[in-house]
């Protein structure tokens, strides 16, 4: 049987995601969307979110590079002199092995954004994080023991099989996630031990900012059987404080309404939902 969870990232970012996020629900393939709680359009993405009863909504972490919930002076070691957390993931990384301070304000931010996801009122879909930093041990650990109190049932585990790709669009030579695969394979296993939810393989990470309505619809014709997560980053259009440079926001909204994808759909036979329609 093929199951489908189409989400997308970064809901509260800005009104034009949220707008997109809500014309691909309603008009398109999109099921699910994973909220930014801290962001600028938050508020609003929370308010289209109670008008759309049918968008499975889940809680998109934020650890990196971009706004903490809590102040940035309880979080010295994660936030940078702009008052945002920090981008070097590799330095943070590292820093959150070595300074004990580093983990308890971890776990007090990753705390603070669970209570206010819990504060909106919105059933936990799943849980994700920006750029995928919940596959870092330390934090996947924090997330894995803290989610437990606030009834997290799914995590998305970012592994992309290669094979599927290539089918999707051949020619194409993506490159393996080889930086992250090891963590990605650990969180899998721990998640499972935890009694989670976790797709089979997760699509969007090659093809980031890249979704094309080409490309998605060629992944719909070729999904394998299991649980897959396509995940998007759409918008109405860029320009807008936090956008990632270089993504085609427009053209993955348009990736999720097309009728090509629609078809493509409908052709592959998957039962769509959010991840709570599947746990049981």
């Amino acid at each position: 049987m093929k199951r489908l969870v189409v989400t997308a990232d970064d809901f509260g970012l800005s009104l034009a995601v949220n707008e997109a996020v809500e014309q691909a629900h309603r008009e398109g393939i999109l099921t699910a969307a994973s909220l930014m709680v801290g962001a600028p359009a938050a508020a609003d993405a929370v308010a289209r979110a109670r008008r759309l009863p049918s968008l499975r909504v889940g809680l998109h972490l934020v650890l990196v590079e971009a706004w903490p919930t809590l102040p940035p002076a309880d979080l010295p070691d994660l936030v940078g002199p702009d008052g945002l957390i920090r981008g070097d993931m590799g330095k943070l990384g590292l820093d959150l092995a070595l300074k004990p301070a580093a983990r308890r304000q971890l776990a007090a931010e990753i705390t603070a954004q669970f209570e206010a996801y819990r504060a909106t009122g919105l059933p936990l879909d799943h849980v994700n994080a920006h750029k995928h930093f919940h596959v870092h041990p330390l934090i996947a650990g924090a997330v894995l023991a803290i989610g437990r109190r606030y009834g997290m049932r799914a995590i998305r585990v970012p592994r992309e099989p290669r094979a599927v790709l290539r089918a999707a669009e051949p020619g194409t030579h993506p490159k393996p996630a080889r930086d992250s695969a090891p963590w990605a394979a650990l969180l899998a296993v721990r998640a499972r031990q935890a009694g989670l939810l976790i797709p089979d393989r997760t699509l969007g990470l090659a093809w980031s900012g890249a979704m094309t309505p080409a490309r998605v619809a060629g992944l719909l014709a070729h999904l394998p059987d299991g649980l897959t997560e396509l995940y998007t980053h759409p918008g109405t259009g860029g320009g807008f404080p936090g956008e990632a440079p270089g993504y085609a926001y427009a053209a993955e909204r348009d990736a999720l309404i097309a009728p090509a994808t629609r078809a493509a759909l409908a052709g592959s036979g998957a039962i769509r939902g959010g991840f709570s329609d599947f746990a049981s």
